[in-house]
C-alpha cells in the first residue's frame, strides 16, 4: 500500500534511483495505491549528469510492494521493497530496462511493454 509521502525504489534504467509519492492517479479521495496503480512521484535520488534530474515530477507505475497481495486461486505473493517504473504520458516505460521480479496483473492492466522487459514475471 503506498500512499503520499510513500519513498520508492526505481526498478529501471531511466537514472532515477528513489522516488518520493505525492499523489495517487485516479479517484480524488483515494488514499493507497497498490500494484499496477499509475502514481505521480518527484524523484528524490538520482545519477548525476542525466536527463532525469533531482526534483523534478514524474508519472510512474507500481510493480512491487511491501503489502502482500492475494490472488483468487490463494497464492499470496510479498515483495522486499517498494518499487516503481518511470513512464511517460502513454504509459511507455523511459527506460530500456526492468531489474527484479513484477507482478502478473501488469499484463491485465495493458502496460505488456513493461512485462516484456522485466526478466521474471511472479
Amino acid at each position: 500500500m503506498i500512499q503520499s509521502q510513500t519513498h520508492l525504489n526505481v526498478t529501471d534504467n531511466s537514472e532515477a534511483q528513489e522516488l518520493m509519492c505525492i499523489r495517487i492517479i485516479g479517484a480524488s479521495n483515494r488514499r493507497y495505491a497498490h500494484i499496477g496503480d499509475v502514481i505521480v512521484a518527484v524523484i528524490k535520488e538520482a545519477v548525476p549528469n542525466m536527463p532525469l534530474e533531482r526534483l523534478e515530477v514524474v508519472r510512474v507505475v507500481i510493480v512491487r510492494t511491501c503489502k502482500e497481495l492475494k490472488r483468487d486461486n490463494r497464492i499470496i505473493i510479498q515483495y522486499d521493497d517498494n518499487a516503481a517504473v518511470v513512464i511517460d504520458q502513454e504509459g511507455n516505460p523511459k527506460g530500456t530496462r526492468i531489474f527484479g521480479a513484477i507482478a502478473r496483473e501488469l499484463r491485465e492492466l495493458n502496460f505488456t511493454k513493461i512485462v516484456s522487459l522485466a526478466p521474471e514475471v511472479l
